[in-house]
């Protein structure tokens, strides 16, 4: 399928591994121009060699921390007028509520939440005289079943999603969707990082406690970027006009609900 984006510009954020990565991968695949931005610059500039030498598309790689005023800045200084935008934080320490701190959760709140709200704040307006956009926050499946050790992230992405659910009705009558795209387990270094973390608290070696992890899903395994990413690519498709303020999740099933 053709999904008609070619052509077009794309801030792709946190963007040098993981999902963000397989976003502008895919997105590049399909002849749209990235932007991507990340906070290590040495992965960030190999992910950028490895888009172009693939795709062939332009691709500016930016290290900065998006979740500042300065890093944001420099970001859209260097593309102001995206037509996709995929907002992508990494997400807070995995633990107990009791154990965090204030400050901890306004880093969670700041990460999660504002700074999202503020790069769409920055592009959204661009989007609407244009006539298209598409963007997609990357948020997390606890959003919808939420993981006890992950209560900073499923308190702040909770946040963002209420405040997408409210704009997103708002900004569809001119082409430009929003949406939020919910991953469960995909192999990536956070989803390791939170076994780890389930290995110790349980006592048993992070091999056994990954090997249980992927068998308790239905799917029987961990996601892949890639599939996240196609996933992505569609939702910033021209025919996804008629889809806003939505919640895709991405799990294996895990989720059992009916809604």
């Amino acid at each position: 399928m053709d999904l008609g984006i070619a052509g077009k510009s794309a801030i792709v954020c946190a963007a040098s591994k993981g999902l963000g990565k397989g976003c502008a991968l895919a997105l590049a695949r399909e002849g749209v121009a990235v932007t991507i931005s990340a906070r290590g610059e040495e992965a960030l500039a190999a992910t950028a060699e490895e888009i172009r030498s693939e795709t062939g598309v332009s691709v500016v790689a930016l290290a900065c921390d998006v979740t500042t005023v300065k890093g944001r800045a420099a970001l859209l200084a260097v593309c102001p007028n995206p037509d996709i935008l995929i907002n992508n934080a990494g997400g807070p320490p995995a633990g107990d509520f009791r154990d965090f701190t204030l400050e901890d959760w306004q880093a969670a709140v700041n990460a999660n939440m504002l700074s999202p709200i503020e790069m769409i704040k920055a592009t959204v307006d661009g989007m609407l005289e244009r006539g298209f956009g598409r963007i997609v926050n990357i948020t997390s499946a606890a959003v919808r079943s939420p993981i006890d050790e992950l209560c900073l992230s499923n308190g702040a992405r909770c946040g963002l999603t209420g405040f997408v659910a409210g704009l997103s009705r708002k900004t569809i009558g001119r082409n430009v969707t929003i949406n939020n795209l919910l991953p469960g387990p995909f192999d990536t270094d956070r989803l390791r990082g939170n076994i780890a973390h389930r290995a110790k608290v349980a006592g048993k070696e992070l091999a056994e406690m990954t090997t249980i992890a992927a068998a308790n899903n239905p799917a029987g395994r961990f996601g892949t970027v890639e599939e996240f990413g196609a996933t992505c690519a569609f939702m910033c498709s021209a025919h996804t006009g008629f889809m806003t303020g939505q919640q895709i999740m991405m799990d294996g099933g895990a989720f059992t609900g009916t809604m």
